[in-house]
């Protein structure tokens, strides 16, 4: 496993879940591919293509406000120009604990650039106060 692309892979999920739970996707819109897949908890089939996931998320800006997340136990495999991400998502706002299994797909465009072609979350549990 390639120790830069694992640590590049993770930052860049890291920075755009920070903007993302504060209400900005944009970062995380700048990580998909125009080819990108998504299921997301929020809606019954798979969203595909980039413009579909933008109108979703367009929808969603500034309404996201949490104290804090912790990504859990993140793994990397990589094979050639595909990596996948996957970990524990822990939100903390308020008393509200939300836990989601997450996983992303990432793809190598170009000189060291990852784009996410995939994405999959679900949640686990939502624990109040």
């Amino acid at each position: 496993m390639n120790m830069d692309a694992t640590e590049k892979i993770i930052a860049l999920e890291r920075t755009a879940m920070a903007a993302w739970l504060n209400g900005d996707p944009s970062p995380f819109l700048e990580l998909y591919s125009e080819d990108f897949t998504y299921f997301d908890p929020s809606v019954e089939r798979r969203l595909d293509g980039w413009d579909k996931v933008k109108v979703l998320y367009e929808g969603m800006r500034g309404k996201l406000k949490t104290d804090r997340f912790e990504m859990v136990n993140p793994v990397v495999q990589q094979d050639g120009s595909m990596a996948v991400l996957s970990y524990n998502l822990d939100i903390y706002s308020g008393d509200t604990l939300w836990k989601e299994n997450c996983t992303e797909v990432y793809r190598l465009v170009g000189d060291g650039e990852w784009k996410i072609v995939h994405s999959h979350f679900s949640p686990t549990m939502v624990k109040m106060g």
